[in-house]
C-alpha cells in the first residue's frame, strides 16, 4: 500500500536540479538586452539567484537604471525570446537523470509539488514543458524570481499559495526545498523547511553540506534516496 504524504509540500528548483539548459539564460539575456539597444558585455552570477536580482544587476552594470519600468521591459523582452525558442528548447539541453521519475514518485505519494525558482513563471513553464516535466507540478502556486531579489522570500509565498489552494496548513517541517545551490539551502533554512540539495550544478556535495543542507544527493537518479530525503 502506498503511504500518502498529502501534508508534504515539495518546492523544486529548475535549473541544474531538474533540467540542464546551460548557456540558454545568458543567450536570452543577450538578445533581450539587444532589443533594449544595449549589448551584453558582462555576466552576473546566475547561480541560485532570482530573476529580479539578476535583472537589476544586468541593467545597472550596463548603465541602465534598475527602475521597475526597466526591469519589466527587460522581462518582457526575455519572455518574448523564450516564447520564440520554446519549440526547439528540448534541443538545447536535457532533463537531469531521475527528474521525471522523482516528480512522478512524489505525486504518487500524494505530495503537493510546485516550484521555488529564480525563473519567471512564463520561462519556468517553457523550461519544464520542453522535457515533459510540468505534469506533476502545480505551477500556479509557485514562488518565482519575479517576486523578490531575495530567494528566501519565495518560500513563504509558495507555502501560503499552496495552503490557500488545498485548504490545509503546511508546517515548516512538512515543506521540502530541493535545489542545487547554497542559496536554495538558505531559502529552506531561513523558513524552517527541510533542505535537500543535489550536486548536479556548480556546487560540490561538500559545499552543499557545508551550507547546511539536511540531505545532499549526488543526483536524482536513486529514487529510494530521493524518497527517503523528501518523505522521511
Amino acid at each position: 500500500m502506498t503511504t500518502t504524504h498529502a501534508h508534504r509540500l515539495v518546492l523544486w528548483d529548475i535549473d541544474h536540479t531538474l533540467v540542464d539548459l546551460t548557456g540558454v539564460g545568458s543567450s536570452w539575456y543577450a538578445t533581450a538586452l539587444t532589443a533594449m539597444g544595449t549589448e551584453l558585455r558582462t555576466h552576473p552570477d546566475y547561480g541560485g539567484r532570482t530573476e529580479r536580482a539578476i535583472t537589476a544587476d544586468i541593467l545597472t552594470t550596463h548603465g541602465i537604471e534598475a527602475t521597475e519600468e526597466n526591469i519589466q521591459r527587460l522581462w518582457s523582452e526575455l519572455i518574448a525570446v523564450a516564447d520564440e525558442a520554446r519549440g526547439t528548447l528540448h534541443e538545447a539541453g536535457r532533463a537531469l537523470d531521475g527528474a521525471a521519475a522523482a516528480l512522478a514518485a512524489m505525486a504518487g505519494h500524494g505530495a503537493v509539488q510546485t516550484l521555488v525558482t529564480g525563473n519567471l513563471p512564463e520561462i519556468s513553464l517553457h523550461k519544464l514543458a520542453a522535457f515533459g516535466l510540468d505534469e506533476h507540478l502545480e505551477l500556479e502556486i509557485g514562488g518565482y524570481g519575479s517576486l523578490s531579489a531575495h530567494r528566501p522570500d519565495l518560500v513563504p509565498h509558495a507555502v501560503a499559495a499552496a495552503a490557500a489552494k488545498h485548504g490545509t496548513a503546511f508546517a515548516p517541517g512538512d515543506v521540502v526545498v530541493i535545489g542545487d545551490t547554497p542559496n536554495d539551502v538558505k531559502a529552506a533554512l531561513d523558513n524552517g523547511a527541510v533542505a535537500v540539495a543535489v550536486a548536479t550544478g556548480h556546487y560540490s556535495a561538500e559545499e552543499l553540506a557545508a551550507s547546511g543542507a539536511h540531505t545532499v544527493l549526488p543526483d536524482l537518479a536513486d529514487l529510494d534516496s530521493v524518497r527517503k530525503a523528501v518523505l522521511g
